[in-house]
């Protein structure tokens, strides 16, 4: 039993080891360096709401779903749609592999975000996007990032 819970401890220690966050700021260059202000009629602060309420600017986020479906990234990108995961059926509509959207690089999530999002619904694709950050001031994600 003494065992069972060391296990146990440890595997959770180790999941929170391998969590990589990036700052709020830095995030904000990276998408304005991918040219995503403006992208498609959505701000950089969209996308830095975005990435906040989808995975607390956590790059390296794996969820799993109630349908088998994964969602992967600082974007919580879905399997079941636009990656493919080798675990459940994709539509693979990024043509990528899951594990792509966890690169500490960050293009591989934009490259496929920017496909989302050109899409039919847009941001909106993410329920979370829709419920905290669609039609709410959002000026403040950029606040201090000095942009220039």
């Amino acid at each position: 039993m003494t065992r069972m819970l060391f296990i146990s401890l440890f595997s959770c220690l180790v999941t929170i080891h391998q969590a990589r966050f990036i700052d709020r700021c830095d995030l904000a260059k990276v998408l304005q360096q991918e040219d995503l202000n403006g992208f498609e009629g959505y701000s950089l602060s969209d996308w830095l709401c975005l990435a906040f309420v989808e995975s607390n600017f956590n790059i390296s986020k794996v969820n799993e779903n109630t349908d088998g479906s994964f969602d992967y990234g600082i974007f919580q990108i879905n399997s079941h749609y636009w990656c493919n995961d080798y675990q459940s059926h994709s539509e693979n509509i990024c043509h990528m592999e899951c594990q792509e959207l966890l690169n500490p690089n960050l293009l591989s999530i934009i490259h496929c975000a920017k496909k989302i999002v050109s899409g039919t619904g847009g941001m909106k694709n993410w329920a979370a996007w829709g419920m905290h950050c669609s039609g709410r001031p959002l000026s403040y994600w950029i606040t201090g990032c000095h942009l220039g």
